[in-house]
């Protein structure tokens, strides 16, 4: 699955808005780990689990943007749930279980390449992002917008890049 052999690990560090991202991927033989940090540690730890029946959608792309990778809509019933730590505020919790859904959602898009190929491991997301500046609660900024996508970037990065 995902082209990755068993405990396999995949990373990629990039710059974004003037902050070191890692990002490490590594199978096991029952899930699947992924971290993302600015922090060098594990940060809030959210599995993400998907029934086997539920139907994953190919992205559709922006015919406005075709430069632009992207994203496939995370099917409504993915399911998360925290294991460890929890994010400082309602927004960061929310922002997290964004990046854990999405994050989840192409690791599956990018595993379904044999439709009868149906067992779905679990994901465990540990994300642990600087915080970003003048967050309001009231949604996502342009800062915390552009460090999604930056992030999103490098998963599906490191997804092409396993060997098939």
């Amino acid at each position: 699955m995902f082209g990755f052999p068993s405990t396999m690990v995949r990373q990629i560090t990039r710059e974004l808005h003037g902050n070191s991202t890692e990002i490490v991927i590594q199978t096991f033989a029952d899930r699947i780990l992924v971290l993302v940090t600015q922090l060098g540690k594990v940060g809030n730890l959210i599995q993400a689990t998907l029934p086997d029946t539920t139907p994953l959608l190919p992205a559709i792309q922006d015919p406005d943007q075709p430069n632009v990778r992207s994203l496939p809509e995370p099917p409504a019933a993915i399911q998360l749930t925290p294991l460890l730590g929890a994010a400082p505020s309602e927004h960061l919790q929310t922002l997290h279980c964004l990046y854990a859904s999405q994050i989840a959602t192409l690791l599956w898009t990018a595993g379904s390449s044999n439709p009868l190929e149906v067992t779905r491991r679990p994901i465990i997301i540990g994300v642990a992002l600087r915080k970003s500046p003048a967050t309001d609660d009231e949604g996502l900024s342009e800062h915390e917008r552009s460090v999604f996508g930056g992030v999103m970037s490098m998963v599906q990065e490191l997804l092409a890049a396993a060997p098939q």
